[in-house]
C-alpha cells in the first residue's frame, strides 16, 4: 500500500540518518561485562566441539588402530591409524557443529549487544579467540576421556605381538 510503503521510506530515512551520525560518533569500547559475555558466548559452543572432536578422533583411531590396523598392518607409531581417526573426527565434526551451536543456544547463550564498531574492536576479537581458544582446550581435556577405557585393548593388540 502506498501508505505503507512512504512511512518505511520515512523509517529508512531515519535509519539512515542515525547510522551516518554514529560513524561520525567516536564509540565507547566495550565494558568489562560485554567482552566476558563475548568471552563465553564464543567459549562454550568450542568446548563442545572440542570435546566431541577429540572423544571421536581417539576412539575412531583406537578402533582403526585395533582393527583394520592390525590386518593392514597400520602402526599408531607411524602416524596412519591416528590420522584416519583425525578423518572420522573431522567429518563427524561438520556434521555434528550444528547441533552443538543449537545447544549453545538452547543453554541461553545470548549474542552480545555490541554496536558493530564495538564487535570490531581488538578488545572484542582478543575476548572472542581467547574464548575459543580456552573452550577448545578444556574440550579437548574433556574428550581424552575414552582414554580411560581404552588400556585393556592396548594391552591384548601388544601380547599379541
Amino acid at each position: 500500500h502506498s501508505t505503507e510503503r512512504s512511512c518505511l521510506l520515512r523509517e529508512l530515512h531515519r535509519f539512515e540518518s542515525i547510522a551516518i551520525a554514529q560513524e561520525k560518533l567516536e564509540v565507547a569500547p566495550p565494558s568489562p561485562g560485554q567482552l566476558r559475555h563475548v568471552f563465553f558466548h564464543n567459549a562454550l559452543p568450542f568446548v563442545g566441539f572440542g570435546f566431541l572432536d577429540n572423544a571421536i578422533m581417539i576412539a575412531a583411531g583406537t578402533q582403526i588402530e585395533l582393527s583394520i590396523g592390525v590386518v593392514l598392518g597400520i602402526s599408531t607409531m607411524a602416524g596412519n591409524s591416528a590420522a584416519l581417526g583425525n578423518l572420522v573426527s573431522d567429518l563427524a565434526g561438520l556434521g555434528l557443529a550444528g547441533y552443538v551451536e543449537a545447544l549453545a543456544s538452547r543453554l541461553g547463550l545470548s549474542i552480545p549487544d555490541l554496536t558493530p564498531k564495538q564487535a570490531d574492536m581488538w578488545q572484542t576479537r582478543l575476548s572472542a579467540h581467547l574464548g575459543k581458544a580456552i573452550g577448545v582446550t578444556i574440550g579437548c581435556i574433556l574428550g581424552m576421556f575414552p582414554l580411560l577405557f581404552f588400556g585393556d585393548e592396548e594391552e591384548k593388540l601388544e601380547e599379541k605381538n
